[in-house]
Parts: structure tokens; C-alpha cells; sequence
């Protein structure tokens, strides 16, 4: 397929001016939260049944020019839902919707607010953000694709219902991926930056890209664009490593590759989560480097991502001290507005991380909304109350604390990034999981496989048992398998011990009398090791431990190059 047409840097001032021009031509204030649309068939609006047709931002414009406040307002919010369906929902699932949004089911919520998007949740063991995953609505493809199907029907009877509805979620893979059952898994960025080919990043994220768009979701939260700084748990594997330039390179091409399939990207966390160990899932983590040291260390990625094409950025959680001390990103025009729209020239959406973490819940809902607008976000994520923030984004509109002209933006740029994704055929479900897409996902595996200490290649003797720190059966299993697959012998004990340590391991979970020690996540623990062979895949996916098997068989160099350093360790003793 075509690459999705783009307009990164500074192609808004087209949009600028027709979006000035429509700041007359909306409705006023409303003085009142809107009653819900009709879910009825016959209700489809008419409102700009005679858009133009080609430029998105044209388009977008012409249909804010349509739309009422109740409509404005609902397309800057991107709440989730509880349930597996859009209509019909447990009554668990409709006690969660009626306390986040006073509403029984998904559909509901997207008629009662007007919604311009939805996020799908969930979360895993392993997972470092599942502090504000409230609930799964995630299972396998078929029930995906149901879900977005019925959202899509909800959202096609609103005012705004000629542009795309939004469907995100956080599909970054690795330790942090919504949709596990069914899809083709890649390795973790840490991975693709051990591997260090950006040409194979792309491919596999175009494979990644097409999957996302056959159970119908059109905007993913990826790629992470921070640097790994600090040893960051947060962000960890999640990264494409510490050297700025390098994770520049792999950003880009993962956000070519996902676009190409009609996919938005979304560069995250600006201004740069690696540059603080702390956990903005907990509390405020502070940067304290100086703003050249931002310049030259952690925003490279995201100047990159955008030269790229990226239709959105995420604003973090982050308090930026030598920028705007203590305001957090979220809520720092600075930030937003001077550096990230004025200095790097960014004129797609600017989305919050979630507002239901504890930074943005300093404030009410409501006031946490009208806010992060006001610094410059344009799509609220994540409410922690649907109702509430809806109602504070209307009473500062009528107060004018809200300007028209930044609400209008707002809605504008959303509508723009709609509209460039539309017109896009759906991919089968039968794509999913293709030979194709396996072999993209593969090649980026086994480039990564890095040797930190031990001969580069040659291969395990005898038979193997494959061991592991708590909780990782099946990612055992796995290796296992593969290993028997490449013609290694594996026993149940006695053997050639391989031991494999992942997400949150430590010291306390290596093996004394292990002969291989694996790292699945990021290989800081293999400083402690008293393995004679040091390996790390960064990642635990079924396409990491083929390729891991296969280096263990003596059937494959280890290419790899560790992206982060490791005390005492060189990157490769695979040289050359």
C-alpha cells in the first residue's frame, strides 16, 4: 500500500487560516451538557455532506465550520470504556461505565459526549504502565475487530461522523502490548535498536501497521522516542536505547513503516522519560538536565519522528526544570506551544498521557482538562471522569478561560488527522500472523541477538535445559521448543543449563551454575552474571526466542549490539 500522505513540520499555516476563519462562523457557548445523539439509523447527520474533497486540513475545516460546541468539545476528548462490546456489556462493565460517564455501554458514551476517539485498554504481568490500565477490553483479533466495528456505528451518527472515529491503543510490543493473542508479535524496541538496521524497524512496523488496521484501530501510541538515559524501569526495553542519534534513526523508521498502512503514530513521551529513573505512573518525575542537554540528548528522537511524518506526539508527565520548573509537560505551554510547535516545528495533534495518573489528578477533572487545552494538547487521553471533564471544557468556553480559538484549533487538527486517515481499505483478518508478516518480525529478531561475554557463535554442547526466574513458563516453553526445532537436545535437568531473566529481574534471579545467562529485557542484570556465555535478546517474543535458539544451535551469528551501556561488559564481543 501508498504511504499515508503527511505534513510534518511546518505545513500548518494553511490550516492556521482556515481555521481563523471559521472562530466567527461557530456556535456559542452551549449552557448545557448535550443530550445524546440518536442511535438510530435514521438519525445520520447531514452536516457537510458537500465537503471538498482531497486536502484533509480543508476538509476539517469545512466541517468545524458545521459543528456546535457540543460537537468541539467531544472531539478533543479520547476517554476509554469499560467492555468488550460497543452495546452490549456486563453488568460489571456497565457499573464502570456508569461511574466513569454516567452511561451503560461504549456506544453510549461516544453519542452522550460527542466522543472523537476511544482508546482500548489492558495490561499483562509485565507491564510498567498497568497503574492506570482500569480494566481490558482487549482479547483476541475477531472480538477487536467486533468492538471497533460497533464504535465506529456509534461515531458514524454524529455531526463529526464523516471523519474517521479514532481507535488507539498502546501497541508498542514488548513489554507494554495491548493485543497479545493472534498477532504477529515483534521484539521490543531495545531490540530493534540492538539490531541497529532501521530498514528492518520499518518493516516490521509496516507488518505491525497492517495487523492494527485489520481489527480496526487507526492511531497506536508508539513509537517510544525517549532515550534511555537513566536505568529506567518505566521505560526500560521500551526504548531504542541511550544514543540519541541511533534511537533518531529507529523512531523514524518506525513511524514510516506504521503510517504506510494507514496507521497514525504517535512519537512519545516528550520531553523525554528516559532522562528520569522515576515513574510518572507514580508521581511527578523531575529533568533536571539543562535545556542544551535536552536539546542534544533527548529530543533529537523526537525531531526525527516528526521529520518522519508522526500525526501525533504525547505530552508527558514530566517536569522539565530547566525549561518551566515545576509544571509538568502536560500542562506547560512552554513546552508545548514554544518548543514542541515553535522549535521543532510540530503542527499534528498533541495528545496528553493519561489523565488518570497521578500528576494530572492534582486537579479536578474538569480543570485538568482545560489545562492541558490551554498549554496546547489537543486530545484529552485517558479522564479518569468523562462527565467531569466534558462539563469543565464547557464552563471554561463560556467563561472564556478557554479561548474559542484554541478549542477550534484543537478540534481542527484532530478532524485533519482524521481525514488523512481516511479512504483506507481494511485489511482481512486473515493477514494476521502471515508468513510475511513473521519474517519481518523475525529478521528484526535475530539481528539483535547480542553476545556480551563468550565465543561469538559456536553453539551450546550436549543436551540443554532451559531454566528461568519466576513466572516465565511460557516464554520457557518457547525456547524450548525453537531449540528443538534448530536440533538441540533439551532435558528436563541435567543438562547444559540456559537460564533466561526478563522485566524486573535482578541479582537475586540469576543462576550461579548457569552456562548461558539470557537478558529478555534490558541487560543491566548481566553485569552480575557469573555466566561464562552472556547473551541478551531484549525481548521474551516467540520470534526472539527462534532466534536465540538458533544462535544457541550454532546456526547463527549474534549480531547484535547493545544499545545501552552495561558496566564491565563491552557492547558485542562479536567485533567486526
Amino acid at each position: 500500500m501508498g504511504r499515508v500522505s503527511t505534513t510534518p513540520r511546518r505545513a500548518g499555516v494553511a490550516l492556521a487560516a482556515l481555521t481563523a476563519l471559521l472562530l466567527s462562523g461557530c456556535s456559542g457557548p452551549a449552557d448545557r451538557r448535550p443530550e445524546p445523539a440518536s442511535t438510530s439509523a435514521a438519525a445520520t447527520p447531514t452536516p457537510g455532506a458537500s465537503l471538498p474533497a482531497g486536502d484533509p486540513a480543508a476538509r476539517a475545516a469545512a466541517l468545524v465550520g458545521t459543528l456546535a460546541d457540543e460537537d468541539l468539545v467531544g472531539q478533543v476528548l479520547m476517554p476509554y470504556a469499560y467492555g468488550d462490546s460497543a452495546t452490549r456489556v456486563s453488568p460489571g462493565s456497565k457499573a464502570g461505565n456508569q461511574a466513569l460517564a454516567g452511561v451503560d455501554t461504549p456506544a453510549e458514551m461516544i453519542a452522550r459526549y460527542r466522543l472523537g476517539g476511544l482508546i482500548l485498554v489492558g495490561f499483562s504481568a509485565d507491564d510498567p504502565t498497568k497503574g492506570n490500565q482500569e480494566t481490558t477490553n482487549v482479547d483476541n483479533p475477531e472480538q477487536v475487530r467486533g468492538l471497533t466495528t460497533g464504535l465506529r456505528e456509534a461515531a458514524g451518527r454524529l455531526p463529526a461522523g464523516q471523519a474517521p472515529f479514532l481507535i488507539g491503543t498502546d501497541q508498542e510490543y514488548g513489554v507494554v502490548t495491548r493485543i497479545t493473542d493472534g498477532v504477529t508479535l515483534l521484539p521490543s524496541a531495545l531490540a530493534a535498536g540492538a539490531a541497529g538496521k532501521p530498514e528492518l524497524t520499518e518493516a516490521a512496523w509496516r507488518a505491525a501497521g497492517s495487523e492494527l488496521a485489520a481489527m480496526g484501530i487507526n492511531l497506536d501510541f508508539a513509537p517510544v522516542a525517549d532515550v534511555l538515559a537513566t536505568r529506567s524501569t518505566v521505560i526500560g526495553s521500551r526504548s531504542y536505547g541511550a544514543d540519541p542519534k541511533a534511537t533518531a534513526e529507529q523512531v523514524a523508521g518506525a513511524v514510516r513503516g506504521l503510517q504506510a498502512e494507514g496507521v497514525a503514530a504517535t512519537v512519545k513521551h516528550f520531553p523525554g522519560h528516559g532522562h528520569s529513573a522515576a515513574d510518572s505512573h507514580k508521581d511527578l518525575p523531575v529533568l533536571d538536565q539543562s535545556r542544551k542537554a535536552l536539546e542534544t540528548g533527548a529530543w533529537p528522537p523526537f525531531s526525527a519522528g516528526i521529520d518522519a511524518g508522526a500525526m501525533a506526539v504525547m505530552s508527558a508527565h514530566l517536569d522539565a526544570r530547566s525549561v518551566d520548573p515545576g509544571t509538568a509537560a502536560t500542562f506547560s505551554r512552554k513546552l508545548l506551544t514554544d518548543v514542541l510547535r515553535g522549535q521543532l516545528g510540530f503542527e499534528g495533534v498533541v495528545i496528553t498521557d493519561g489523565m488518570n495518573m497521578p500528576p494530572a489528578k492534582r486537579w479536578s477533572p474538569g480543570e485538568a482538562a482545560v489545562r492541558a487545552l490551554q498549554a496546547g494538547n489537543d486530545l484529552i487521553l485517558m479522564t479518569p471522569h468523562v462527565g467531569q471533564a466534558y462539563d469543565g471544557l464547557f464552563a471554561a468556553l463560556r467563561d472564556g478561560s478557554l479561548p474559542r480559538a484554541r478549542l477550534v484549533d484543537a478540534a481542527t487538527r484532530v478532524l485533519t488527522m482524521k481525514f488523512k486517515l481516511a479512504d483506507r481499505p481494511t485489511p482481512e483478518l486473515s493477514t494476521l500472523g502471515g508468513p510475511a508478516h513473521r519474517k519481518a518480525a523475525e529478521d528484526l529478531a535475530a539481528a539483535a541477538v547480542t553476545v556480551f561475554r563468550g565465543a561469538c557463535g559456536g553453539g551450546v554442547r550436549g543436551p540443554v535445559t532451559v531454566t528461568s526466574s519466576g513466572g516465565r513458563d511460557h516464554t520457557r516453553a518457547a525456547l524450548t521448543e525453537a531449540l528443538t526445532a534448530a536440533g538441540v537436545t533439551v532435558v528436563p535437568s541435567g543438562g547444559t543449563v540456559v537460564h533466561l531473566v526478563g522485566y524486573g529481574d535482578g541479582a537475586g534471579d540469576l543462576r550461579a551454575d548457569a552456562a548461558v545467562t539470557v537478558a529478555m529485557d534490558t541487560p543491566y542484570v548481566l553485569a552480575k552474571a557469573k555466566s561464562p556465555t552472556l547473551l541478551a535478546t531484549y525481548s521474551s517474543s516467540r520470534a526472539s526466542m527462534t532466534a536465540l535458539a538458533r544462535v544457541l544451535a550454532g546456526k547463527a551469528r549474534p549480531e547484535g549490539r547493545s544499545p545501552v551501556p552495561v558496566p564491565g561488559l563491552p557492547a558485542t564481543t562479536c567485533a567486526g
